[in-house]
């Protein structure tokens, strides 16, 4: 990864919204720079030092690079940066609402038949042995999806646990 200046940072990022204004993606990333070499730990511990930031950007092809904005500059490339975002996200592509809203209805159609009762009836000979069939077969696969479903739960719960 190439680390740039500030400036050759919002111009590279300019050049690259633009090469990818019809078709493609960029994945931006920003975090706090500790050079202790150790995790940084988030909670009630007043630290009064100032970091540095350290921004990538990628096109996930071969384009990769970054900067280092120290905290005397920060507020100045912030507003060049977002900026910069706010002016590209005239290409970003609409929610298509109407798919999502068609996956949401077959997952509670799913959920509702997981959930329903399978009643077996009919004769196990004669007319009306296929009907039954299909019933235990159906019945079968319920019982199966119910199984899944409960141990996905279970493993959720032991990893929100731990």
């Amino acid at each position: 990864m190439q680390l740039v200046d500030n400036d050759t940072f919002l111009s590279q990022l300019t050049s690259l919204f633009n090469d990818t204004k019809e078709k493609g993606t960029i994945w931006l990333t920003h975090k706090r720079l500790e050079y202790d070499g150790k995790d940084t730990i988030m909670g009630d511990v007043e630290d009064t030092r100032e970091y540095p930031c350290l921004l990538r950007v990628t096109d996930g092809g071969n384009t990769k690079f970054s900067t280092q904005v120290e905290p005397g500059q920060l507020m100045k490339f912030h507003a060049a940066y977002g900026a910069l975002v706010k002016a590209s996200m005239t290409t970003l592509r609409k929610r298509d609402k109407k798919r999502e809203k068609i996956r949401s209805e077959q997952a509670a159609q799913r959920k509702k038949k997981m959930t329903e009762q399978v009643v077996l009836d009919g004769p196990k000979r004669g007319k009306g042995r296929r009907k039954r069939q299909r019933q235990v077969k159906a019945l079968l696969k319920q019982q199966a999806s119910q199984q899944k479903f409960k141990e996905r739960e279970e493993q959720q719960r032991k990893a929100q646990s731990s």
